[in-house]
C-alpha cells in the first residue's frame, strides 16, 4: 500500500492535504491521533502506531488549540516531533461538568456523528435534539442509530418519534449484536470515512464498537434490567480503524451534553422557529406570551409541538447565558493576563537595582 493510500484510509483528505507548504511535504509526515492522555498522544501514519509527546508551548495555548481525538499533526520526519496541528474540517465540543466554566473537546475531522440511544427508558427527543444542534453547528451529517431493537415490542413508534426531529434525517434501528443490522451503518463507514459514536451511557455504544471492529475492543457490562441502562465501561475517547477500512471514534457515555457555544447549530434546528420570530413585532420578544409574538401565535392555534418550543426555548436560554459567561472569563482571563505581566515587569526593574 502506498504512503498515499495509506493516509487515506486514516481519513486524509485533499483539505489536510493542501494546507502543506512544499517544505513540509519533504520534512514531515503526517500522523492521526488515535487517542491521548494528558500530553501523550497515541498516532498513527504511514510508519504505523507511535506516542508523541504535546510541546510544552501547546499545553499552554487554549483548549481549542490543543490536539483532541481525531486531530491531524505534522511531526518532523526525522526526530518525530510534533510540529503543527492541521485546521480542522469539523469540531465537537461541549461544557465540561463543574462549576467552572471551561470548553471540553470531544473530537475533530469527523464525518458523520452517531447518535445513539434504545428503544427502552432512555428514549428522550429534547436529549437527542441537543445531540443535533451539535452535528448541526459542525456542519457534520447525523445518524441517529436506535439500539435493543431485539428488546423492544414496538420499534417503529420510536422510529416515527425520531424522523419528526428534523426532515431528512435519517434513522436506523438495530441490535448492536446482529450482523445484519450493523450492515445497515456501512454506508457511513466506507475507506477513510470517520464516523463518532455519542449518547448516554447503557444505550449499546460498547457492544456496537465492537461488532463493527469484529473485536471486543471495550469491556461490554450487563444490562439492569431494573433501569434500562448498562454499566459505563468507556473510559476514554479513542478512534478505531474497521476492517472494512472506516474509522470509529468511541466516547464515554454522558448523563446531559451540555453544549458548548452552539448557537448556529440550535438555529439551524429550529429553523422554523427562527423564521416565526422573524415575524414578531418586537426584536427583542422572549417568546414567552408577549403581545405581538408570532410564535405565541401558533402556539395558541395549535400549529406547534409544546416540547419541542420547551427545548428550543430552553437551548436558546442557554446559549445566551453562556455567551455571557464566556465573554466575562474572557475578560477576567485577559485582566489576570495584563497583571502578570506587570508582575514580571516589576520583578525585573527590582533586580535592576541591585
Amino acid at each position: 500500500m502506498s504512503t498515499t493510500d495509506t493516509l487515506q484510509v486514516l481519513g486524509w483528505k485533499h483539505f489536510f492535504q493542501q494546507q502543506l507548504e512544499l517544505d513540509e511535504l519533504e520534512t514531515t509526515r503526517p500522523v492521526r491521533v488515535f487517542s491521548l492522555s494528558r500530553h501523550l498522544l497515541d498516532v498513527v501514519g504511514t510508519e504505523g502506531p507511535c506516542q508523541v509527546t504535546m510541546p510544552l508551548a501547546w499545553q499552554r495555548h487554549e483548549v481549542e488549540e490543543r490536539p483532541t481525538v481525531g486531530d491531524w499533526l505534522l511531526l518532523e520526519k526525522e526526530s518525530g516531533d510534533p510540529l503543527r496541528l492541521l485546521e480542522r474540517k469539523s469540531l465537537f465540543k461541549r461544557m465540561a461538568s463543574g462549576r467552572e466554566t471551561r470548553v471540553q473537546l470531544m473530537a475533530a475531522n469527523v464525518d458523520t456523528l452517531f447518535v445513539v440511544t434504545s428503544c427502552n427508558n432512555d428514549f428522550n427527543l429534547s436529549r437527542i435534539e441537543r445531540y443535533l444542534a451539535m452535528a448541526l453547528d459542525a456542519e457534520v451529517e447525523p445518524l441517529l442509530v436506535l439500539t435493543k431493537t431485539d428488546l423492544c415490542e414496538d420499534v417503529e413508534s420510536y422510529v416515527a418519534q425520531a424522523r419528526t426531529l428534523r426532515a431528512g434525517l435519517e434513522v436506523v434501528a438495530l441490535n448492536a449484536k446482529d450482523a445484519d443490522g450493523i450492515e445497515a451503518l456501512r454506508p457511513w463507514l466506507g475507506k477513510g470515512q470517520t464516523a463518532a459514536l455519542v449518547g448516554s451511557s447503557g444505550v449499546g455504544k460498547s457492544t456496537l464498537v465492537n461488532s463493527l471492529c469484529q473485536d471486543e475492543v471495550q469491556l461490554t457490562g450487563a444490562i439492569r434490567e431494573a433501569d434500562d441502562k448498562g454499566r459505563h465501561t468507556t473510559t476514554g475517547r479513542s478512534l478505531h480503524l474497521l476492517p472494512a477500512g472506516g474509522l470509529l471514534l468511541d466516547s464515554p457515555g454522558m448523563r446531559e451534553l451540555q453544549l458548548s457555544d452552539c448557537e448556529a447549530g440550535v438555529a439551524s434546528l429550529f429553523d422554523d422557529f427562527e423564521e416565526l420570530a422573524r415575524q414578531c413585532r418586537f426584536n427583542d420578544c422572549r417568546h414567552q406570551g408577549e403581545k405581538g409574538c408570532a410564535i405565541e401565535e401558533a402556539r395558541e392555534a395549535g400549529a406547534i409541538d409544546e416540547r419541542r418550543l420547551l427545548n428550543y426555548l430552553k437551548l436558546r436560554d442557554e446559549q445566551e447565558r453562556l455567551a455571557q459567561t464566556l465573554v466575562e472569563k474572557r475578560r477576567k482571563d485577559k485582566d489576570f493576563g495584563k497583571m502578570v505581566k506587570r508582575a514580571m515587569k516589576d520583578i525585573k526593574r527590582k533586580k535592576g537595582e541591585f
